[in-house]
């Protein structure tokens, strides 16, 4: 990387930090882009270089951060299946995305602020657009890397895309529920529900064989 394209990640970087902090303390609405320009130390008009506004930058975070969950949930699993004594049990396509949603949920649970800035401000056009639009070349196309799992599989799957978003709403749901406010139980109790759920899901979109 140049020293002009790396002066350019750095400025972006600045305003993604700055904007994170902003919106998780005081919400996206109550947040001016002036006040993200000033808290990343550059210009008002050097923001519009990288965003159109603020609900840009909102959506441009939601890829990143989501990105950045999934990303090192996906680490964990590799590193998981290397470990010396491993056994197989991450082999099926719906236990990797087991392990991918403890992991990013687990996370989630102690940093509930993220969590509170994705589930209020995710729906699934945004999350949709965000994951496979303006990636950086640190961030992960989850939505690819699931559908290498899902092809990768001997079972043939029917409407995945639907699977996905099934699956993402109940888990955002879920753990919203359940980390911020107990209910109807804690995070770790309803975790084996949540997973049954997930396979039983996955399951019903795996193609009959006639």
């Amino acid at each position: 990387m140049g020293k002009i394209e790396f002066n350019k990640q750095q400025k972006l970087n600045s305003i993604l930090d700055a904007a994170l902090e902003l919106f998780t303390t005081k919400g996206v609405t109550n947040t001016s882009i002036a006040e993200i320009s000033q808290k990343s130390g550059i210009a008002k008009g050097t923001f519009y270089l990288y965003f159109k506004d603020k609900y840009d930058i909102r959506n441009h975070l939601i890829s990143h951060e989501s990105s950045k969950l999934f990303r090192e949930a996906a680490a964990a699993l590799e590193k998981e299946k290397q470990m010396p004594d491993y056994n197989g049990e991450y082999e099926k396509t719906e236990e990797q995305i087991i392990f991918i949603v403890n992991n990013i949920i687990d996370k989630l649970n102690s940093n509930q602020i993220l969590l509170i800035f994705i589930s209020k401000n995710l729906s699934w056009g945004i999350f949709r657009e965000a994951i496979s639009a303006n990636l950086s070349s640190d961030e992960v196309n989850f939505k690819e890397v699931c559908f290498n799992m899902l092809n990768s599989d001997d079972r043939e799957f029917v409407d995945p895309e639907i699977m996905l978003y099934m699956i993402t709403e109940l888990v955002s749901s879920t753990s919203y529920s359940a980390i911020l406010y107990k209910d109807p139980v804690d995070l770790e109790s309803i975790k084996p529900y949540l997973f049954d759920t997930i396979r039983f899901i996955i399951a019903n979109h795996v193609k009959k064989q006639v």
